[in-house]
């Protein structure tokens, strides 16, 4: 079975390409749906993040609290770039186990191909799973209007995110095949049988 990595930058329109192989009845693991499966209480992952970063980053319920998660690990700061590397750390070995089982899966049940959709897909090792990786990108302004615009946050902490995140060199240093998305949906849409063609090839 052919598999696809498919990352890149927040904002710029990896998950409606992740949707777009979907379409096309290309299974596709999201890593964010497993990350938030394995967060379900009770929870080994849960219970790591807990230890490391104490009972503030769980709710009354025992669920994990993201905002207060997000203020630790997206501090500009080196503490919190080490907290980020460490969340990271944890994080990845329980998404990487649970995304090789779904793949096995998918491989068992006869599929020419699978999608594995992770922003940190090249951080965790994941790519080198992969047969071909993909990175959406897109202009810093146009992730800006993006995420303030779907996720309903405010620009410093969607600047606090993209500030985390690596640059384009990155990904053109890591990655097979670079899409540029600073077009509409219907753009991303109208290019991806070229793409598809291509990374099935």
């Amino acid at each position: 079975m052919r598999i696809i990595g498919l990352t890149g930058q927040s904002g710029a329109g990896k998950s409606l390409l992740a949707s777009l192989f979907a379409e096309h009845a290309i299974p596709v693991v999201d890593a964010d749906a497993v990350y938030h499966e394995l967060l379900v209480p009770p929870s080994p992952c849960l219970e790591e993040l807990r230890a490391e970063f104490t009972d503030a980053v769980l709710n009354a319920d025992g669920t994990l609290n993201r905002p207060t998660l997000a203020e630790i690990v997206f501090e500009s700061t080196d503490e919190g770039r080490a907290r980020l590397s460490r969340l990271n750390e944890i994080t990845h070995r329980y998404v990487t186990e649970r995304t090789l089982a779904l793949l096995d899966g998918y491989a068992r049940e006869g599929h020419a191909a699978a999608v594995i959709d992770a922003p940190l897909l090249i951080e965790a090792g994941l790519h080198e799973k992969c047969d071909r990786v993909i990175a959406v990108l897109a202009d810093r302004e146009i992730r800006i209007e993006r995420l303030t615009t779907r996720d309903g946050l405010d620009s410093a902490r969607v600047t606090a995110r993209l500030d985390a995140q690596p640059d384009v060199s990155f990904y053109v240093e890591h990655a097979d095949i670079l899409v540029y998305n600073n077009e509409t949906a219907d753009g991303l849409r109208a290019h991806f049988p070229r793409l598809l063609q291509e990374v099935l090839s």
